[in-house]
């Protein structure tokens, strides 16, 4: 990399100057990680300090059968295929209500775009599962796609749907369906109707009904890395008009060592990928955290990182790590990995103490639930065994 750009991009970044397409893809272009993660790291300190967040959440996924086929997704299955399922509404407020004794601060509900289940259904889903838990719990709950889905099976227009489930007891979207918003990439790899504007369409409405919300990217399949640069700078620009984004989250693309009890690989792009190393992953993190100024928080989702590149994550631009997780259907971050299904609340403990950080436990506002004491000042030589 050139001696120049570098200067420039360390003179913006101390500024706190704003850097550019070309300079997004500049940085992808350098293979000085230490020196990239360093830029990272002092601006995510300068935003959070020497914090780390977490919270107790857990995810729940109500059903996965699914009108679409995107290329990436193992977790879609079909009407009348062996493993595919539909909770009622009973069966996933007892799921939910089995935390209560851990403090659960979010539940966290996705699913596939069911072509019967009827609107109806999801309203009262929410209002049953806020009703059940305590009133401390936040339900995090659909994609923008799934929103949209629910605009072709209802006839209702977003901002009404919005209104009914904001009603019934949501309190943010969540991230998903983003994926790469470029065309030239998303025509590949995405099997439904909601592009990026839908996807805009629909965050902006709810931030407009005072919802904040999370934004993601999905990285590391067929996606080159000016199309990571083109979707940041979508999202950042879309912060500039409403403020509305608290946290961004590059997610893994995933090759799904489990697949399904059928045997079937729905996993298209698999023969024609390699998942991210982790120097990818932590390229990504970086240059995210640099190129997105104005969302105040950037999350490495552990199930989809492993725990050690996440804990590396925090040292390169991130600043929360999720959460107890609990369950995560969508993608599998297998044993290959030595990624555990859940971490304990004291899990999560350790590994943000080991990483040299003060670990925050938060609520899906990111408002402080409870600090905790940081890292020994006589900082251990190696890492220790997490307690899961």
């Amino acid at each position: 990399m050139d001696a120049g750009f570098k200067r420039e991009i360390e003179q913006k970044v101390a500024a706190g100057e704003r850097l550019s397409r070309e300079d997004g893809i500049g940085l992808y272009e350098s293979d000085d990680l230490a020196w990239l993660g360093g830029l990272a790291h002092q601006v995510r300190t300068r935003k959070n300090g020497n914090v780390v967040h977490f919270n107790i959440n857990r995810h729940l996924n109500m059903t996965n059968v699914c009108t679409a086929s995107c290329a990436y997704c193992s977790f879609q299955r079909k009407p009348g295929e062996m493993d595919a399922y539909t909770m009622r509404i009973e069966e996933a407020v007892k799921l939910a209500k089995a935390m209560e004794n851990d403090q659960l601060t979010e539940l966290h509900l996705v699913n596939g775009l069911h072509p019967t289940l009827p609107w109806r259904y999801y309203p009262r889903s929410i209002r049953a599962l806020k009703e059940a838990l305590p009133p401390t719990v936040a339900v995090k709950a659909f994609t923008a796609t799934e929103i949209h889905h629910f605009e072709s099976i209802s006839g209702l227009p977003a901002s009404e749907i919005l209104d009914e489930l904001i009603d019934a007891g949501m309190e943010s979207l969540t991230g998903g369906g983003a994926e790469i918003f470029d065309w030239e990439i998303r025509q590949h790899i995405v099997d439904h109707r909601t592009h990026w504007e839908d996807w805009s369409r629909i965050h902006r409405l709810a931030h407009e009904k005072g919802i904040k919300t999370p934004c993601t990217m999905l990285y590391g399949h067929i996606e080159e890395p000016r199309h990571r640069v083109d979707h940041v700078l979508r999202l950042r620009e879309l912060q500039d008009e409403t403020g509305g984004f608290q946290v961004f989250i590059p997610l893994r693309y995933q090759h799904d060592f489990h697949d399904s009890m059928d045997g079937k690989e729905r996993n298209r792009l698999m023969s024609r990928t390699k998942m991210a190393t982790p120097t990818e992953s932590l390229k990504t993190f970086a240059v995210s955290r640099l190129l997105f100024d104005n969302v105040p928080h950037v999350k490495v989702f552990w199930v989809m990182h492993g725990l050690q590149t996440a804990q590396l994550a925090l040292n390169h631009g991130a600043d929360d790590i999720d959460g107890s997780v609990v369950e995560y259907k969508i993608t599998h971050d297998a044993d290959n990995y030595g990624t555990p299904d859940k971490m304990s609340r004291e899990s999560l403990l350790d590994l943000i103490r080991d990483a040299g950080f003060q670990p925050v436990e938060r609520n899906t506002l990111y408002q402080t639930v409870r600090e905790y004491e940081g890292p020994d000042p006589e900082i251990r030589e190696t890492p220790q065994p997490m307690r899961v």
